[in-house]
Formats: structure tokens, sequence, C-alpha cells
């Protein structure tokens, strides 16, 4: 719901400055029963210091509010708030049982069940049949999920981001609105074959090859021609009707770890983040420990160059060859900065040891840097 467009009436009515935030529902849920013999017919709104508080809607675990402070508020004001968000709610509600498609409709049943699934805790909960046999989800899909890192105030339409999204693939997809800025999309598996005829003399692209592939044109249409930023997290196809929440959450965590590990990426494989699973899941101190002993307390030596040269280096199987020609140097100035490094570490990523060592140290290293 277009919120601010509310809050912004009210702000001119009021002469009253309002925001928009969220708090935690538990919070919500204190203040309503602390208050719930004085309310005085106040049904949407609680104080919290000098602030009332209008719920609006609730967000996973939070509750979003109409903040506004009490001096400036009185009684009868504070009435209109509460009737102005009701009707407001009232109106959306009408407008989508009248308005909605059919497919939208459909998306939005599956929603609910989703988040009624994370509230519950739920992990492997498999759909009901009448949910799955009305979306066509007993057929094996491919799941992506889509975070649109656009302004809260601007509204996305699920009409077109289907159509948009139903363009570039050339085929029918089922798309479901899940948090805020958050979508799943469940495109067919015939996209892993269609087009990919082999060739005389190619080879045959695997299964991880065709999902880049798809995941990095959708990227890029995605990031010119919808709300921009976006991040994208792929992974292997399901059957949706046995696995869907437990994809979601696997998706998540792809996106998590992506953005963790890999600052400035925006399309995040689940096959390609393993070993920063792994590394997440060490205790914070241990991976500090880990730190000092493999760099012994020269992060001097981690310089932006020294950086990009090693995960190149990495990159490419560690063939000095091909890492000179990525980074447009001559393979001596490689060979010299490799060991400059080895002379000022004493760690030689040439070795497989090392090389090892040298990885998991970057990983670490760049997620404690910016704790």
């Amino acid at each position: 719901m277009d919120w601010e467009r509310v809050k912004e009436r009210l702000e001119a009515v009021l002469q009253s400055p309002m925001q928009i935030s969220l708090i935690p529902e538990v919070d919500w849920e204190h203040l309503a029963e602390e208050q719930a013999e004085n309310l005085e017919g106040f049904n949407r709104s609680v104080v919290r210091g000098q602030d009332v508080l209008f719920y609006l809607s609730k967000e996973h675990k939070d509750i979003r509010v109409l903040q506004v402070s009490k001096a400036k508020l009185t009684a009868s004001e504070r009435k209109l708030v509460e009737l102005t968000v009701d009707s407001k709610m009232t109106s959306e509600k009408k407008q989508w049982g009248i308005f909605l498609s059919e497919d939208e409709r459909k998306a939005h049943q599956l929603r609910d069940w989703l988040l009624l699934q994370m509230e519950r805790g739920s992990t492997h909960a498999e759909l009901p049949d009448a949910l799955a046999s009305q979306s066509s989800l007993y057929s094996t899909k491919i799941p992506l999920l889509l975070y649109g890192d656009y302004s809260q105030n601007q509204r996305v339409s699920y009409a077109e981001l289907k159509k948009l999204l139903e363009s570039f693939f050339e085929s029918e997809i089922i798309l479901i609105p899940l948090l805020e800025k958050e979508w799943l999309i469940l495109a067919p598996e015939g996209l892993l074959t269609s087009g990919s005829e082999e060739r005389e003399g190619d080879e045959e692209e695997s299964v991880e090859q065709i999902l880049d592939a798809l995941g990095s044109g959708l990227y890029e249409m995605l990031a010119n021609e919808w709300v921009g930023e976006c991040h994208l997290a792929i992974d292997y196809p399901v059957k949706p009707s046995k696995s869907l929440f437990a994809t979601i959450l696997k998706l998540r965590e792809t996106i998590m770890l992506g953005r963790s590990f890999h600052v400035g990426s925006f399309i995040h494989l689940r096959w390609e983040l393993r070993l920063e699973k792994l590394l997440h899941l060490i205790d914070e101190e241990e991976k500090a420990e880990f730190l000092e002993q493999v760099l012994r307390g020269i992060d001097h030596v981690l310089d932006a160059e020294t950086v990009i040269t090693l995960e190149h280096f990495f990159t490419l199987d560690c063939n000095v060859s091909e890492t000179a020609k990525k980074l447009y140097i001559h393979r001596n100035t490689l060979l010299y900065r490799l060991d400059k490094f080895k002379n000022e570490t004493g760690l030689d990523v040439r070795t497989f040891n090392h090389a090892v060592l040298v990885r998991l140290a970057l990983l670490l290293y760049k997620v404690t840097k910016r704790k």
C-alpha cells in the first residue's frame, strides 16, 4: 500500500510532521497489552514515550507504523488518523478483490501460505494440494529470488514485472511477491534445453553454465529496464510442491552470503558459495584467530592491488599467464607481485596449501574488516 501518500495528506491536514518506520512486533504487542485498559476507543494506535504510533501493516516480524508527536495531536485528530488508515485499508482490499488478475490472486494466496510457514518457523512444509495444483507447482521449475534495492516509497506493479519477465524468458513464469522488495520467480525447466542444441565441435554446456548465463542476462535486463539495482539468487531446478519454502530459505541464504563475502556482486549462484557458507558458520573468535595465524598481523600487505591480483589468480585456477592477461599486465609483473607477497608473508600462493590458506584468509578478511 502507498502509505507515503497517506502520510503526506495527513501532514497537510493536521499540520504535524509524521514519519513511517518499523518496530518489532513484540514491542507493539507489549505496548498494546500495557495500554489495553486505557485505549479510550482507540484500536489502531498506541503511545510510546512522546509519540503516538499508528498500526499500518505487518512486515514479517515487524510492524510498520505511522509516528507522530503526542503533543501535536488531539484525541479527535488521533481518531481521524485511525479512521483514515482504516479507510485506506478497506479501499485497498476492495480494489484487490475487484481488480486483481487470477494470476495475482493465486500469487497472493501462495504468499500468505509462505508467510504463515515463516511465522510458524517451518522449514520443510509441503504445499497443500489445492495451492500446488491451481498454480501448476507439481512440475519442475528453475527458482530465482529477486531482491530490488529500490526506495521503500517506490511502487512496483506485479503485472508489469510479470510481463517484463515473461518477455525475457519468452515463456510463462510464476511470480510470487514475498516480503517487501522480494520476489520469487519460478521459470520452466525447459529453459535449460531451449536454444542450447550442441553445435558440431562445441562442448555441451553444464547446468551451472546455463543457469549462470540465464541469471546474467536476466540481471542485465532488470538493471536496465526495471527499477535499477537488484540482487538475484539462483538455485538448481526443484519441484515446488515438495520444497517451495525450503527453496526460498536457501535462496535467501545465497543472497546473504553473496552480499557479505562479495560486495559489488549482484548475481549470486548457490553452487559457487559453498565455501562461503562453511566460513559463515564459524565462530567469530575462531575467524579472528585464523586470520591472525595466517596473516600474522600484516594486514597492510593486503592493499587493493594485492587483493585484486590474488582474487583473479585464484579465480583463474592459479594460472599465471591467464591472470596476467586478465589484469592487462606483463607476466613478469605478476610474478613480481606474487614474490613480493611471499617475501612479506611467507606464503607462496603458487603452492596448493598456501593458496588454500590465503584464499580462506581473503574471504574472512573482507567480512571481518567491514565489521
